[in-house]
């Protein structure tokens, strides 16, 4: 049966307190092994990618609609708590009306070579530490026919709420690790097999146009923070450079349009 919760301080809640507090999630998400989804179909993405829900937190409303998530947790011994919007609201910190959060166990990331094996387009998120950016360039990557996302280790996370929830839960669909030591890992992908390219604007860039007339077999396409760019050791470490030709006076555009931009111009012909 679902559990009944009137207060906002119940132990069992801890997973949930204070969701809209990004410093706090970025810390205790991770040790504690967790990651937040919201929306049923979210929740739904995450558990059809084989990840194990923790526990369930829904408006009593919503007990009909997810009725079989609240049969299959009953089944297996998930909590599944319900309350108010109000008690909900003083709990998580933002009024809930995306159905249901589930609480999920955070999976093992698979190694760079796993992830990338059968890869011929992958991006890499070099510091991009917005997660809407970061959830935006998952949901194109999966439009997009991108094989796998690699993340630097000081990129925001994946698994952060908002990534996930910009991404549409994308984030379940497209293969993707951190790369750690980086740009170290830059030698690590060519000995896999990787051109690796810079986006970014420099005097000796190759144009997207020409790069995606001859492209390279396997590709691995470097993406930079939102205010500073790709690092210096980043930039002397790659293959090449390529940048976006552009019009009206503009040299540049978001991150996440500028890999969506490239990523459809560069993506292989498909395979017989």
């Amino acid at each position: 049966m679902p559990i009944a919760i009137t207060t906002p301080d119940d132990e069992r809640l801890a997973d949930y307190v204070s969701l809209t507090d990004v410093a706090l999630r970025r810390r205790t998400e991770p040790e504690r092994g967790l990651y937040i989804a919201e929306s049923e179909k979210v929740i739904r993405r995450a558990l059809a990618a084989g990840h194990r829900p923790r526990s369930y937190l829904m408006a009593q409303r919503w007990l009909t609609d997810l009725a079989d998530l609240v049969e299959e947790a009953e089944a297996d011994g998930t909590p599944v708590f319900v309350g108010e919007h109000d008690v909900i609201e003083q709990l998580t910190g933002f009024h809930l009306h995306r159905g249901a959060l589930a609480s999920m166990q955070r999976p093992e990331l698979p190694s760079l070579a796993e992830v990338t094996r059968d890869a011929r387009r992958i991006l890499v998120l070099e510091d991009i530490v917005d997660h809407t950016n970061v959830g935006a360039v998952f949901r194109s990557a999966a439009g997009l026919g991108v094989d796998a996302v690699l993340v630097t280790p000081r990129c925001a996370d994946p698994l952060y709420r908002r990534s996930i929830r910009v991404s549409m839960g994308t984030v379940f669909q497209v293969p993707w690790t951190r790369v750690d030591p980086w740009p170290a890992g830059i030698d690590e992908l060519r000995t896999l097999g990787f051109t690796v390219a810079t986006l970014a604007l420099a005097d000796d860039a190759v144009s997207l146009d020409e790069l995606a007339a001859h492209p390279p077999e396997r590709l691995a396409l470097v993406l930079g923070t939102e205010g500073d760019g790709l690092s210096r050791r980043t930039l002397e470490a790659a293959d090449l450079t390529v940048t976006i030709p552009m019009a009206g006076g503009v040299d540049s555009l978001n991150v996440a349009a500028a890999g969506a931009v490239a990523a459809w111009a560069l993506r292989p012909p498909q395979r017989d």
